[in-house]
């Protein structure tokens, strides 16, 4: 796998472009329903078997495994800035490279709750270890959407 935030991401969730971390909590907070953001924090590691092929690739920044750190479910009302989050997260210790994104959409205009978020981060913990993670929307620490090629 390689990844990198020199290219643009752009993806395209309920006909919005999501380019920044800004388009995504607009896009969030324009929705008919109440949403609440998931969030997993990664960070890339080399896994012990890689060849040396594969250890100079992750040298230069490429390559490597995801490993799932931590999660947090949140409405987009509580979120400001992204670097409020990247410091919520350094608060509890963990050194990530890529947050994936997803949203929890409410019903009959009501907000899910963070106990309903529960299953749902444990299967975007799963996809991301499996290497599933399409349909999640990649930040890197610095707010840059992330390309995976």
């Amino acid at each position: 796998m390689v990844w990198t935030s020199r290219l643009p991401l752009r993806r395209w969730c309920n006909s919005v472009n999501i380019s920044s971390f800004d388009d995504l909590l607009c896009a969030a907070r324009a929705q008919t329903e109440p949403q609440r953001l998931l969030f997993v924090f990664t960070k890339v590691t080399l896994p012990d078997d890689s060849t040396p092929e594969q250890q100079a690739r992750f040298q230069t920044g490429e390559g490597g495994a995801l490993e799932p750190l931590m999660c947090v479910d949140k409405a987009p009302d509580d979120l400001g800035a992204f670097e409020a989050l990247v410091e919520e997260s350094r608060q509890l210790g963990h050194d990530w490279s890529i947050v994936f994104v997803s949203s929890l959409s409410g019903r009959a205009g009501a907000a899910p709750s963070s106990h309903e978020a529960d299953q749902p981060l444990q299967r975007m913990i799963e996809s991301i270890k499996a290497g599933s993670f399409g349909s999640f929307v990649p930040f890197n620490r610095q707010g840059d959407p992330v390309y995976f090629e």
